[in-house]
């Protein structure tokens, strides 16, 4: 990966596909008979982030693991790092596939996660030279920040309602998602378009249900103009600041609304 065609390299990722051999659904043309819903083999995906460039020596490879494993905080936001890192890659393939369906991931979603170093074939090859797995609740600070959102968006008895058709989902709860992804994925320009339509349509959704929407609305020309700078290229950090606040806004009102305040 390189910032630009003329830059120096700044990753090396690696992608591996390991274990069972992929299933092909709908295979053969007629169904076959079962009795039992067993769990099908899978294969797992395997994501390597590399460093292009390295350690000056392996003191030094051995000070930057050790500070990690003392410190969760920096554990996390390097987790966090490579997360975003894996995202951007998978946004390109979604783009150039054109692919809807192309998800990105979060920590929370992987099966291990590893900090180590090793040689270019090693890593590349999943081995280290010294390396340590991280506890599953420790992945990264993704999960507290999702389960923050679901816990005051989805609670079993909000889902509950949903699937039995007592309550729906609104459009701008969505779109509120997909803004705040693009927040803490570092993407103010899209987070700053996908924010200015989840606002419209929040107003609108809640203003029917008679709630105060009076913040929100303050936040509309600011919203507005962050919008408009996106179109045309960079966010400055006032604006970024405007989306970051009307995301935040357009949270604590789903929050009220789904306490029943």
């Amino acid at each position: 990966m390189r910032a630009s065609a003329d830059a120096a390299p700044s990753r090396v990722i690696v992608l591996a596909t390991l274990g069972a051999p992929q299933r092909r659904f709908f295979k053969g043309r007629t169904p076959t008979a079962v009795t039992d819903a067993e769990p099908e083999p899978v294969p797992t995906t395997r994501a390597t982030l590399i460093a292009a460039e390295p350690f000056r020596s392996t003191e030094d490879a051995d000070g930057w693991l050790e500070d990690l494993r003392k410190d969760d905080d920096a554990t996390a936001a390097e987790v966090d790092a490579a997360v975003r890192l894996l995202n951007s890659v998978l946004r390109a393939h979604r783009a150039a596939a054109l692919d809807p369906y192309a998800r990105e991931v979060s920590a929370t979603g992987a099966l291990v996660v590893r900090v180590g170093y090793g040689s270019g074939e090693q890593v590349a090859d999943g081995h280290f030279a010294s390396a340590y797995e991280l506890p599953h609740q420790a992945a990264g600070q993704t999960r507290r920040r999702a389960a923050r959102l679901r816990e005051a968006l989805a609670p079993q008895e909000r889902l509950a309602a949903i699937l039995g058709g007592r309550d729906a989902p609104l459009a701008g709860e969505e779109l509120l998602l997909r803004a705040r992804a693009d927040l803490d994925a570092e993407r103010p320009r899209e987070a700053a378009l996908q924010a200015r339509v989840a606002l419209e349509a929040l107003i609108a959704e809640l203003e029917r249900e008679g709630r105060d929407v009076g913040e929100m609305r303050d936040r509309r020309k600011a919203i507005g103009n962050a919008a408009n700078a996106a179109l045309l290229g960079e966010l400055s950090d006032e604006q970024a600041t405007a989306v970051a606040d009307a995301v935040d806004a357009m949270d604590r009102a789903l929050r009220h609304r789904a306490i029943g305040n």
